[in-house]
């Protein structure tokens, strides 16, 4: 869905604005992200096709998208040094991760720097209790939650609330970590205790009896042109997202377009510029709650690379530099993203003889890597499976039969082993 032209009335007062460019310039527009990861490695394939340049600060030669774009600085995000060399001659500078200091950031918009999304609005992807109150002050759907400043505040909240509590660090935390399912009341104590003695700053919400994990994937410009993606479903092992399926399959109507206007609204209400993912909590009651957001291309979106019109790098480019947004239609009923999680050992068969095999059994699968060192658990690339014409997400087999492919898919590239014992020698 786009809204397109549309404009929310807010953009006259965000901090960021487009970049004139003079008809007469043929320079290609530079974008900087910070951060090396795979999201600026595919975000650098985005550019390309854009006749965009990206640079990219990474922290080594090394990082997936230092391998492959040739504009490189070597740094830390946290260094402003270091920003700032990343920062020289770009029309906008974005990001990987959102783990840099926003007082750095707000010095750079003071120099004039294009900061996308701007730091007012990157806060709430950097710390979550900001996040919290913020949201609770928009009146959007939130779990129950409390700050902490003692270990006391654990029986207090637990008072609250008839449901487990789960300890959270403020900031940080990522894939699981950070994230404490506390057992009952004397292990969540246990855990604040733990994290307060390391001058760690925590928080507690009640834990949601939920169906699912949802994420609800959109794009603002900086004129405040909105763009949503269908509504996805994501399924988590051991903290960690290992498989995606779009849209999400049984949702209602009404629900998937509510979650979608409340990602837009988020984006229009927090001034976020470029991607936005709402992680979502559906609950055993049908309700939708916020789990958390990110405000940069994200894993919940990689399906969008192949099932999309317009994907989340293309679009996060388009709207860093306030282009008009792409369009976000799924090209097929379904798609079902997997991730390739690093083997407890890895396999001897290397990577490129794992994709010929892969190629040749399975054709239509998009096989995307990131250039990273294979470990145990750690996401190495990740396989979309477009579904062919015909089926419905409503339909519980045509589901299956492309989940378990790309599953098939995925558990090949991180092991060399094919879960259905086919044995192709």
């Amino acid at each position: 869905m786009v809204q397109v032209g549309a404009h929310d009335g807010r953009a006259g007062h965000d901090t960021i604005c487009a970049v004139p460019r003079s008809p007469s310039d043929s320079r290609a527009p530079i974008v900087a992200m910070i951060g090396g990861g795979q999201l600026a490695r595919m975000t650098h394939q985005a550019a390309i096709a854009l006749g965009q340049t990206l640079r990219v600060l990474a922290a080594g030669p090394d990082d997936p998208a230092a391998q492959v774009t040739p504009d490189v600085v070597i740094g830390a995000h946290t260094d402003l040094d270091a920003l700032r060399r990343a920062a020289q001659g770009v029309a906008a500078l974005t990001f990987d991760h959102e783990h840099v200091p926003t007082e750095h950031l707000e010095r750079l918009v003071a120099e004039g720097v294009t900061v996308a999304p701007p730091p007012q609005a990157l806060i709430h992807a950097q710390d979550k209790l900001v996040m919290r109150r913020r949201l609770q002050a928009l009146g959007a759907p939130i779990p129950a939650f409390s700050a902490v400043r003692s270990v006391d505040d654990v029986d207090a909240f637990a008072q609250r609330t008839s449901r487990p509590v789960v300890v959270k660090t403020v900031r940080g935390g990522y894939d699981g970590r950070g994230v404490v399912l506390a057992r009952d009341l004397a292990h969540a104590r246990e855990a604040v205790a733990g994290y307060l003695a390391d001058g760690v700053e925590v928080m507690l919400e009640e834990r949601v009896a939920m169906r699912r994990e949802l994420s609800a994937l959109v794009a603002r410009s900086p004129f405040g042109q909105g763009a949503a993606w269908p509504v996805v479903q994501t399924v988590q092992r051991d903290g960690i997202c290992v498989e995606v399926i779009a849209p999400a399959p049984g949702l209602p109507a009404e629900i998937a377009a509510g979650a979608e206007a409340l990602g837009l609204r988020l984006a229009s209400e927090l001034g976020v510029v470029g991607v936005l993912a709402v992680e979502l909590f559906e609950t055993e009651t049908g309700e939708i709650l916020v789990n958390e957001l990110a405000m940069r291309p994200h894993n919940s979106g990689h399906w969008s690379m192949d099932g999309a019109r317009t994907g989340q790098f293309e679009q996060h480019l388009r709207a860093v530099l306030d282009y008009p947004l792409g369009d976000t239609a799924a090209l097929a009923p379904v798609t079902v993203m997997g991730n390739v999680l690093g083997a407890a050992e890895a396999p001897q068969m290397s990577m490129d003889e794992r994709v010929h095999h892969l190629c040749g059994r399975m054709p239509d699968a998009k096989v995307h890597l990131y250039g990273k060192g294979e470990r145990p658990g750690r996401k190495i690339g990740h396989v979309n499976l477009v579904g062919a014409p015909g089926g419905s997400p409503d339909d519980p087999e045509y589901v299956g039969a492309l989940r378990e492919r790309a599953q098939r898919a995925a558990h090949w590239l991180s092991h060399a082993q094919w879960t259905d014992g086919w044995d192709g020698h």
